[in-house]
């Protein structure tokens, strides 16, 4: 499983992308929600969950939702902002076909510190743990929808300046979120444990394949998993048991050494590369992990 990426997603929704978008200061594009169901009706888009994108979307919804989240659903009755992370997997889900609105996508390089000041992960917003969810009143959503205006308009323009000013609106955007109540309306639903069991596989093999000695996975412990689906680690391990049979570490560790296995095949990468690269500190402990799970060291699979 592969994390999607602009290009997948101009792709997907058959979509081209408009000219004057310059990649080189990170990606930002802006849709309105009704043109693009409309494309979806008329089968020209399919219907594309939004969990698994390597890019951040911040999202007006006008209509009634379901906003699916790890063990909670958010019911949507009229008005909502959305915040979606790569690292936060959730979608919302239509429950009718008044659907209006408009949503914007853009990359983390976009709002890269030397051109913004600001850091994407340690905007509050944007912690493990969070649900950014806001329910929003005919009123606040009034107000919030000409700054989705304002940046379909100025993407089309031909301003110098244009990128800065849109920087500035998803800024906006995201402060305005900061500043609201989360949606309290949450209840897990009789599916709850198979979401769970889900997004833990989704963000499991969202850290793999390693396919650089620079890349390093993130997420290593059950703890790490838990606080990113907002989850209480004991929750987490009593539903993979009841859903897998195994612990929660008993499949992180079996999915770190499969990847252990492929590196040492189809790599030439020395040992202590493949143990950063897996997480470990040391390379001692990385070789006893890998014997523990295999029966044998690296080193002698490797010459296998």
């Amino acid at each position: 499983m592969s994390i999607a990426s602009i290009d997948d997603f101009y792709r997907e929704s058959n979509t081209l992308i408009p000219e004057g978008i310059n990649k080189e200061i990170g990606h930002f594009n802006v849709f309105r929600i009704d043109e693009l169901r409309q494309r979806i009706k008329r089968k020209l888009v399919p219907e594309m969950p939004y969990n698994r994108r390597a890019y951040y979307k911040i999202s007006l919804i006008r209509g009634r939702n379901k906003a699916e989240y790890a063990d909670k659903v958010i019911d949507i009755e009229h008005n909502a902002l959305l915040f979606a992370t790569p690292k936060i997997p959730y979608h919302y889900v239509p429950q009718d076909d008044d659907q209006h609105g408009a949503f914007c996508i853009f990359t983390a390089d976009f709002l890269l510190p030397n051109k913004s000041g600001v850091v994407l992960d340690e905007l509050p917003i944007f912690q493990p743990g969070s649900v950014p969810v806001f329910q929003l009143s005919d009123d606040e959503a009034d107000e919030i929808a000409p700054i989705f205006n304002k940046m379909l308009k100025e993407l089309s323009s031909d301003y110098v300046y244009k990128y800065d000013l849109l920087r500035n609106y998803v800024l906006e955007l995201i402060h305005t979120g900061q500043k609201l109540q989360p949606a309290l309306a949450l209840h897990p639903t009789h599916s709850a444990s198979a979401r769970v069991s889900s997004l833990f596989i989704e963000l499991l093999e969202r850290q793999f394949p390693i396919e650089s000695i620079h890349q390093r996975i993130q997420l290593r412990t059950a703890k790490d998993y838990a606080e990113r689906l907002a989850v209480h680690v004991n929750h987490l391990n009593k539903v993979l048991k009841e859903t897998t049979g195994k612990t929660t570490t008993d499949i992180i560790a079996s999915r770190v050494a499969q990847e252990a296995k492929i590196l040492l095949k189809q790599t030439n990468w020395n040992v202590s590369e493949i143990a950063y690269s897996l997480g470990f500190e040391e390379t001692a402990h990385f070789s006893n992990f890998f014997k523990k799970q295999t029966a044998t060291s690296p080193a002698a699979f490797r010459a296998v």
